[in-house]
Parts: structure tokens; sequence; C-alpha cells
């Protein structure tokens, strides 16, 4: 297909193939820019938005031991699990620092069952009513529904009458099932993944959807993610946003083996970030991660398809454990660095409601 065809194709909603989408692999990074860049004006217009947010990671104790993966703990020694004082404490003074978002994952602990969270996130709604609990990732709500011998719909029930506002996208890594058996075999599969995330769209909780990359995937499993993410939406019109990032292989099992040993480029990255805008035909948001790539080339993606700059993140450490350079981004940072591209900002919640513009 031409450029005008793909724009076209994604603004009256069709589905593009499997082979239309591999076809953009080919198409030089420009041309995809530009493609993505024009369904981003015509479906988003220039406002730029961020939410304030903080990620506590409430536990490093984790079975799965994916081989991507920095933050888990090696030696009994390292483990840790957050109390509710602590948590409550970082959620407390995440709000003085004006955040609305609390992103709350960790990892497949065997010692946390159920009740556990529900305690928990009585506790933080009773304490914290306006944060909005963006918890537990699809590995971990089908961790616990193994552990507990119940359904993932019962589950979700049960979590989301103890305060879950929303589920955030991780643990979905590429799903491919190819590259799962490779990267993370102990973690649930793609049909699993889905399963938890449409669930909690019929259940009324909406989610983000995610794609870790920059390891071992291959296009083709790049576009069968897409698809899949795609195909849900469809299905349940569940998730607010796409985000894509790429794998720091610093002290990771897959760094350590010789199997991955540098970043993938900020070519890449935004060659997949723009694609993902091209096949997401049925995604608003599309974020950019300065996480992982720095001010300088988020900024850029903001012309390669998206349309927020994600959160400030006033704590975060599964990346930081891989050795990659963090600091919190402050608001008016992120409002600097967009304005100084020519675009509006405006700060939103976990829903993509303005709260704020600047």
């Amino acid at each position: 297909m031409d450029y005008k065809a793909y724009v076209e194709k994604n603004l009256r909603g069709e589905d593009l193939s499997f082979e239309e989408a591999m076809d953009l692999f080919e198409q030089p990074l420009p041309v995809v820019g530009k493609i993505a860049d024009e369904i981003r004006k015509k479906k988003c217009g220039d406002l730029v938005t961020f939410v304030a947010d903080r990620n506590i990671n409430y536990t490093n104790v984790c079975i799965s031991k994916c081989k991507f993966c920095a933050f888990y703990a090696r030696k009994k020694e390292e483990e840790y699990v957050l109390s509710y004082e602590e948590i409550l404490r970082k959620i407390e003074e995440a709000e003085r620092f004006g955040v609305t978002q609390i992103l709350l994952q960790g990892g497949m602990n065997p010692e946390l069952g159920i009740e556990w969270f529900e305690k928990l996130f009585k506790l933080i709604k009773s304490k914290h009513p306006k944060i909005q609990l963006h918890a537990l990732s699809a590995p971990e709500i089908y961790f616990l529904a193994e552990k507990e011998g119940l359904s993932i719909r019962d589950v979700l029930k049960r979590l989301i009458k103890a305060g879950m506002d929303s589920l955030p996208g991780g643990g979905a890594e590429v799903l491919s099932n190819r590259v799962r058996k490779i990267v993370s075999p102990k973690k649930v599969d793609c049909d699993g993944w889905i399963e938890v995330m449409r669930t909690a769209h019929e259940l009324g909780i909406k989610s983000s959807a995610t794609m870790m990359f920059g390891h071992v995937e291959k296009d083709e499993d790049i576009v069968e993610h897409l698809l899949r993410v795609r195909d849900l939406q469809k299905e349940t019109n569940g998730f607010t946003a796409f985000v894509c990032w790429t794998f720091q292989p610093e002290r990771t099992e897959l760094y350590e083996k010789g199997i991955v040993k540098n970043p993938v480029s900020a070519a890449r990255y935004l060659q997949v970030l723009a694609i993902s805008r091209i096949v997401l035909h049925n995604f608003r948001n599309i974020q950019a991660s300065w996480l992982t790539q720095d001010f300088d080339i988020a900024t850029l993606a903001l012309f390669f398809g998206a349309n927020d700059f994600g959160g400030t993140m006033l704590e975060e450490n599964v990346v930081r454990a891989t050795g990659k350079e963090f600091r919190p981004a402050r608001i008016e940072e992120i409002v600097k660095a967009v304005k100084a591209v020519g675009r509006p900002v405006a700060q939103r919640n976990t829903l993509y409601e303005i709260i704020k513009r600047f």
C-alpha cells in the first residue's frame, strides 16, 4: 500500500493484514514516521498529555525469574516485602508531590495471597480515596488465581471490590509464545495474558497494553503482538493506551549469557512506535517512553505517533535495577520539553481525563 492508503485505512478503522503490517518494516523510517504522525494529528490533535505517578514495587520475590529481568531477588538475603505502613508512607509522600496514580506491581511471590492484597487495597482507599490504584499486572492476577484455586474473574472481582481501579499492561513483553518460551518460560502464556485483560474489561476495569521489545523477538513477533491487542480492543474497547519500550539488558540473564549485549537503537524504537500507531487503529493513545529512551528521543517520538509522554515516575525500580540511570521527571520538565517542540501540554489522570492545562 502507499502512504495515503495506510493513513486512510487507519482512520476508517480497518484492520491491516499481517502482510501489510510486515511491509511497514521495509519502509524507510521517515516514511513510517510520516504516516504515524499524520494519523496522530487527525486522531488526537496536537495536545500532549502526561500523568503524575509513582511506581511502587511491593516485593522483589518472584518465582518466574524471567531472563530479561534484573529486579527479582537472586539471593534470600536480598528479598523484601514492603509493609503496609511503608506502602502507605510512599503514597502519602507521592500525594504531596501532586501524584494522582499509584502503579503497584511486584513479583509472583508465593507467600502473598489474595487476602494480603485485599487488605492493602482497602487500607490505601480508606486513607487515600482520591488516588487511582493502577495495580497488578496480568501475570500477577493469573498467578493469584492459580495459587488460590480461584477463577480469574473471581480474583478480579474481589480486588475491584477492595479498591483496584485499573490494570497496568505489564507482563506482556512480546505476545508471541515462541518468544515467551525463551525469555519467560515460567510466566503465563499469551492466551493467559489476553484472558486476564478480557475478563478485566468485561468487569468494567480499564487497562493499558504494553510491549517490551529489543531482545530475541523478530519483526513477525512484534506484528503478532500488535494484532493480538488490536483484536482484543475490537472485542472489549477496554485498553486506554498502548506503551512500548526497549529492553535494557545489563544485569539480566540474557546479558550475562551473551544473548543480548546492547539496547536496540533509537531508530528501531521510533520505527516500532510508529508501526504500532499505524497498526493499532482502535487505540487513541500511544505513549512515548522517556524512561528507556531519555527526554530527547521521547520528545522526537511525539512526531512518530505518540500523543502521550507517560508519567513523572516519582519512583521506579525495575528498569533502574539494570543499571540504567534514573531520576524522576518533574512536571515542569515535561511541560518545558513538550512546549519546546511547539506542542500544547496537559496533565491527565489514568483514564486520560484532563486535570490541568499548561
